[in-house]
């Protein structure tokens, strides 16, 4: 059998989100779904409110037992397995990510601007995970990962740079809108200070923006012969990529982005930050070489 998904569960409203994702995208990738709780949170408590380690046991029991029910109400067929692990969460979960085909965790709460609230540990996990990381709000819509065609055709939409175009993020993108049997929006914004310089020429950029386009393209161009069944579509316009990105995925199933694995240290690149903390859909944080 491939990789399990995996996902982090705690008492939380988005670790609820997670779990449901989590449980429709073991399904259709026909895998394993893993459910993990880390135990020793109280580094990440208020004084006035941690409890001790018998307590914390208990209550991670009764999280995954009630975790394990939501699953099998959902999808009685998945094969899943449910572990409390005794250690910090960020550890727990990179550890459990090394051996998962994608993570998933879930939003605390939303930004004043709708975005996610990830914490400490989220950051961390993005930031140094090895493998693809889902992010799920708490409010992101149920119907949203359905049944391939059940939604209204939904797109994913996949943030890409043609100037550092990486096949992990392509791959996953491409992968998952195959198996959903949705569309592919692929966004590449850009700003090139010769756009000014051909304004000023009188062509209006048309000669830049067709030289962007073009790249846009020719990067794109092996994915779609790998997967015909996808209906791509691709879009090159001037702006800000950030923003750019969280208007594009306004009502998108799921939005892509990708993070560079640094050789040392941990990074998340503004564009990506910028996406987990203001994007509406689930967020998929691909990390390339």
């Amino acid at each position: 059998m491939s990789r399990p998904i995996v996902v982090g569960v705690d008492e939380s409203d988005g670790s609820l989100a997670a779990v449901d994702w989590a449980a429709d995208e073991a399904a259709l990738r026909s895998t394993a779904l893993r459910l993990v709780n880390a135990t020793r949170w109280a580094e990440h408590q208020l004084p006035a409110i941690r409890v001790s380690h018998e307590d914390r046991a208990g209550q991670a029991e009764g999280v995954l037992g009630a975790m394990e029910e939501r699953v099998r109400a959902r999808r009685p067929e998945l094969a899943m397995t449910a572990e409390q692990i005794e250690d910090s969460p960020a550890k727990v979960l990179l550890e459990a990510a090394s051996r998962a085909a994608v993570l998933v965790v879930g939003s605390h709460g939303l930004g004043s601007v709708g975005g996610f609230v990830i914490g400490s540990v989220g950051q961390e996990v993005v930031a140094d995970a090895k493998q693809p990381v889902v992010l799920v709000r708490p409010d992101h819509r149920d119907d949203a990962h359905a049944a391939p065609g059940a939604d209204g055709k939904r797109e994913v939409v996949l943030g890409l740079d043609v100037n550092d175009a990486r096949n992990e993020l392509m791959e996953f993108a491409f992968d998952y809108a195959a198996r959903c049997d949705v569309p592919l929006r692929i966004v590449h914004s850009w700003h090139d200070p010769f756009f000014h310089h051909h304004r000023a020429a009188g062509d209006g950029g048309s000669n830049a923006q067709a030289e962007v386009a073009s790249a846009l393209s020719r990067a794109v161009r092996p994915f779609r012969d790998r997967f015909p069944a996808v209906q791509v579509s691709e879009e090159s316009p001037t702006g800000r990529p950030a923003w750019r990105l969280v208007e594009a995925a306004t009502d998108a199933r799921l939005v892509i982005v990708g993070r560079r694995l640094a050789a040392s240290g941990s990074h998340i690149g503004s564009v990506t930050h910028a996406v987990i903390h203001h994007a509406a859909c689930p967020v998929a944080v691909v990390p390339h070489r």
